[in-house]
Order: structure tokens, then C-alpha cells, then sequence
């Protein structure tokens, strides 16, 4: 409770008490309120920047567990680059030792993406824009990495398929067993100038013949397409012509039955006839060419299964012999 005042009167020779005005009441009771009001605000503004509140708290630890999780991202962002890196190096090592091909470009490989204007959004954030613009940028680059190495990969494959089914179609083996011919496969007559049996004159021979007894099978020396089978009473008798692609084609002439159509598909060392003496022939053999460019080629060279170097070297020496043809 407020004290009474009291002031001495001169006039009336006594004590009197002091009654303030109205006014002098209310101001004197805004001052308070105004100073009430500061102080608290002081206190408050001293408490907020001193003490975090629960969800501030929160805040923070949720802070500083990003930071750790952006550490380790960015860490194992640097693993990932130096593990594609060594992808890349085995990458060129296949195309350049396997299949003499160009690697990537290290231009290429170590280009960014898309420029500055790419990251606009990231850099209006002053505190942490810097940080997600750096791991960003380095997501971006290996993703892309991958996007490269994945269809350098996919190139390899597929060149590597190709080159597996040109193995499989260029000629390649005997188109009959060796184990089958009656005389052995170095007593062949040969590709070049020879003595026709019939007409006594030297001519070309285009093949080379395999002297069998009628009836031996005879193997498609590649993997192709059939794309002629005749049967003529002069010149090759019955005979196949199978197309292998990549410019090569092969004919097996004087069969005396074929077991395969025009059109039909046939697989490296799938039996497509018999030997027989149709045409222009003095015994059952095969006479078996082999075309690349439309042009006749050397046989023997396209004649290497169960072979050593040695015994290679010699049937071409035979083969080479100027003999007489069987036709």
C-alpha cells in the first residue's frame, strides 16, 4: 500500500495531507507499465538468445546429424569416382586390346554438364548453398560417367557378338571328316591349274575335291543361308550353294543328295548332303569351293580344324601340286 504524505501548512499551522492529482496518478502508472513492459522484453530477448527452446534443440541436432550424413555422402561420392575410374581404365584396356578399338576421350569423360545455369536454384541459399552445389555437381559428373561406360560397354558387347558370329560363319573346317576320305586329306586335288579328267585340257579348278566313297555326309563348313541347291546333269551335278555373309559363300558340288532346301538356315558342322559323282565326274567325290567378293578363293586356306602348323603347311604343299582334278 501506497504511504500518505503530509506537508506542513504555514498558513494553518498544521499537517496537512498531500492529495495528487489525477492526472499525476495515471502517468506515474503508465511509467510503470512502460517500464514493466521493457524490462520484460530485456529478459525475454536475454532468455531467447541464451537458451534454446525444445524444438530449436531439435533443430540443431538434426543440423549437425546432416552435416555428418553430407561428410560421408561426399566421401563415398570419392570412392565411387576412383572405383569408375578404374572401370574406365579396364574399359579402354578391351576395346584397345581386344578389339583395337578407340577409348573414351578423356575430354568427353571429364566434361561437366549443363554450365552455371544449372545450379542457379542452389546458389540463392547463402550458408549452405556452396555445400549441395559441390556434391551435386560431383552426382551429376558420375552419374553421366555412367551413362558413358554403359554404352562403351554395350558397344564392346555388341561387337563382341558380331565378332563371334563372324567366327562362326566365315568357313572354317573340313566339309567332310577326315577320318571318311579314302585317301587322306593330303592326296586332295587342289585350287589352281589342273588337268581335267574328261576334256584332257589344263584348266582352272576353283575348288579343291575330296575323294570319298558315295554317301559320306557333308558338313556346312560355316554358319549361313541356303541360297541355291541344283541339280544339273553336266558341270557340278547336285550341289548346294550356302551364303555365310561378310562377303563369303561356299558350293558343294557332284552330291548325290542334298537334305536341305533353299532358305533354310544351317549351323557350322550341320550336315547338309551326301557325296555322290552327279555332272561332269570320273569318281564319287566332293568338290567344295569357297567365294569371298564373288571371286573364287583358295579352299585350303579356310581348312583348319584338327590341324597342327606342320601338318597345315603340308596340305597346302599338296594341295598345291599340279594333279589331275576328278572333275
Amino acid at each position: 500500500m501506497r504511504k500518505e504524505k503530509f506537508v506542513y501548512n504555514k498558513q494553518t499551522l498544521r499537517y496537512e495531507k498531500v492529495v495528487e492529482p489525477l492526472k499525476v496518478k495515471l502517468l506515474r502508472g503508465f511509467a510503470y507499465a512502460c517500464a514493466i513492459i521493457f524490462f520484460a522484453f530485456i529478459a525475454f530477448y536475454i532468455i531467447d538468445f541464451t537458451f534454446d527452446s525444445p524444438s530449436e534443440r531439435a533443430l540443431k541436432r538434426e543440423i549437425l546429424q546432416a552435416k555428418t550424413q553430407y561428410k560421408a555422402l561426399n566421401s563415398q561420392l570419392d570412392d565411387y569416382a576412383k572405383i569408375l575410374e578404374n572401370m574406365k581404365d579396364r574399359n579402354e584396356g578391351a576395346y584397345t586390346m581386344a578389339f583395337g578399338m578407340n577409348p573414351i576421350d578423356n575430354d568427353v569423360w571429364n566434361a561437366g554438364l549443363g554450365g552455371a545455369k544449372r545450379y542457379t536454384n542452389l546458389t540463392k541459399y547463402p550458408n549452405t548453398g556452396d555445400l549441395m552445389l559441390g556434391v551435386t555437381a560431383k552426382a551429376d559428373k558420375l552419374g553421366r560417367q555412367m551413362a558413358i561406360l554403359s554404352h562403351t560397354l554395350d558397344t564392346i558387347i555388341n561387337v563382341a557378338k558380331d565378332r563371334e558370329k563372324r567366327f562362326a560363319s566365315i568357313p572354317s573346317i573340313k566339309p567332310i571328316r577326315e577320318d571318311k576320305l579314302k585317301k587322306g586329306i593330303r592326296f586332295m586335288s587342289g585350287f589352281g591349274r589342273r588337268l581335267h579328267p574328261i576334256h584332257k585340257v589344263m584348266k582352272m579348278h576353283k575348288g579343291i575335291d575330296f575323294s570319298a566313297k558315295k554317301g559320306t555326309v557333308i558338313y556346312a563348313t560355316g554358319d549361313g543361308k541356303v541360297t541355291k541347291v541344283k541339280n544339273k546333269r553336266t558341270g557340278y551335278g547336285k550341289h548346294i550353294i550356302i551364303s555365310h555373309g561378310y562377303g563369303y559363300e561356299t558350293l558343294y558340288a557332284h552330291l548325290s543328295k542334298s537334305n536341305v532346301k533353299v532358305g533354310d538356315t544351317v549351323k557350322k558342322g550341320e550336315i547338309i548332303g551326301e557325296v555322290g559323282s552327279t555332272g561332269t565326274s570320273t569318281a564319287p567325290h566332293l568338290h567344295y569351293e569357297v567365294h569371298y567378293m564373288g571371286k573364287a578363293v583358295n579352299p585350303i586356306h579356310f581348312v583348319l580344324d584338327g590341324l597342327s602348323t606342320e601338318e597345315y603347311q603340308k596340305m597346302i604343299d599338296m594341295s598345291s601340286l599340279s594333279n589331275q582334278s576328278f572333275d
